[in-house]
């Protein structure tokens, strides 16, 4: 584990996230298993809400598939230990009420939650699996082409 790598898993766990990500993975019955990087996966998850193939709290990974499939998947488990990363830079829960007025912002803008929304796109809009759904709007007329 690289010294960043180690300093968000510490600033996850004083800040409160992981050991909420870990509650909810007790809660709804997942497998909890050490991960890459610091990372905690809690697999087999089946509520209903939020409807993703995967999520995070903290350092705490939750994903409906098996930790192992999810440890293939560079590129998705690249996308949620970014949201790891959010989550420490953000000092913990205040990343959800973030989030959730990016994802709206983006409903509003893109019409979909990711698109528009800064944090998954600053995880990288395929890695996690979303299409760039934003369409640029028309010029005005006397703008000479230029899209804003």
């Amino acid at each position: 584990m690289t010294a960043g790598q180690r300093a968000r898993q510490i600033a996850n766990v004083v800040n409160g996230t992981t050991g909420l990500g870990l509650a909810v993975a007790l809660a709804a019955g997942t497998a909890v298993s050490r991960g890459p990087r610091g990372l905690i996966i809690a697999s087999g998850y089946r509520w209903r809400l939020p409807y993703a193939g995967a999520f995070t709290l903290g350092n705490v990974v939750l994903c409906r598939i098996r930790a192992e499939q999810l440890v293939l998947n560079e590129a998705l488990l690249g996308h949620e230990e970014k949201h790891c990363s959010q989550y420490a830079c953000c000092l913990g829960v205040p990343f959800l009420p973030l989030y959730f007025l990016a994802a709206g912002w983006s409903l509003l803008r893109a019409g979909d939650p990711a698109s528009a929304n800064f944090f998954e796109r600053q995880a990288g809009l395929a890695a996690g699996g979303y299409a760039d759904r934003r369409t640029p709007r028309p010029a005005p007329r006397d703008a000479g082409g230029i899209e804003v």
